[in-house]
């Protein structure tokens, strides 16, 4: 008899967990340094020091390694950013929110372009799942929106889940130009953006200049 087929379910479900995270841990390591199509199974198995039939079995074959590993990685990275936003000000809950997601994507810039690619066009059931997290954030942002608005910082009128959207916008527009090599500082462009988004949205009394003072003769 297998010595694992006398384990309680408790222990035995800590260990599949425990292997499972060895496993996402060496292949987004592994991605990274030979990227995508270069990796194997065979090399993230010893990496994480199990065979590559234990690979294949907890997640089938490299792409959905490949899915199994970003969304892991990135909705931990998501999750916190959106539980503990940085500040109490709209504009610092959004810089909060694009510098925490930038420094998760800069850290390693070779899997984050594969990342891009993959949570863009991923098939069922990844599509969806890549789909829910844009929605969990984007509903997060439109909490704030509905918050800054109720204290002042954007008029009443203002369409929360519209603003969401062009964060967004932002965001995304940013993130391609920076996986494509066309700007090296894209938490500072969407910041810019940001900023000049919601100056549009602002109370009247936030919005207009200061009258100049007038010179004396």
């Amino acid at each position: 008899m297998n010595m694992f087929d006398e384990m309680p379910a408790g222990p035995r479900a800590k260990q599949k967990e425990a292997t499972g995270r060895a496993v996402l841990k060496a292949a987004r390591e592994e991605f990274e340094r030979v990227g995508f199509e270069a990796a194997n199974v065979r090399s993230i198995a010893q990496r994480a020091g199990v065979s590559a039939g234990t690979v294949l079995h907890h997640y089938g074959d490299k792409r959905e390694l490949l899915h199994a590993a970003l969304f892991d990685d990135l909705d931990r990275t998501l999750r916190k950013a959106v539980a503990k936003p940085e500040g109490e000000t709209l504009d610092a809950r959004l810089s909060g929110l694009t510098r925490s997601v930038f420094r998760y994507y800069q850290k390693r810039p070779r899997l984050s372009r594969t990342l891009l690619k993959e949570s863009l066009f991923a098939e069922p059931p990844w599509a969806q799942r890549f789909s829910a997290q844009v929605a969990q954030v984007h509903a997060a942002i439109a909490t704030w929106a509905v918050d800054a608005a109720k204290k002042g910082e954007l008029r009443a009128e203002v369409d929360a889940a519209l603003l969401g959207a062009a964060y967004f916008s932002f965001f995304y527009f940013a993130l391609i130009a920076w996986a494509q090599g066309a700007h090296p500082a894209p938490v500072q462009m969407v910041e810019h953006l940001v900023a000049q988004h919601l100056a549009g949205l602002r109370p009247p009394s936030q919005s207009k200049p200061a009258p100049k003072k007038r010179s004396r003769s």
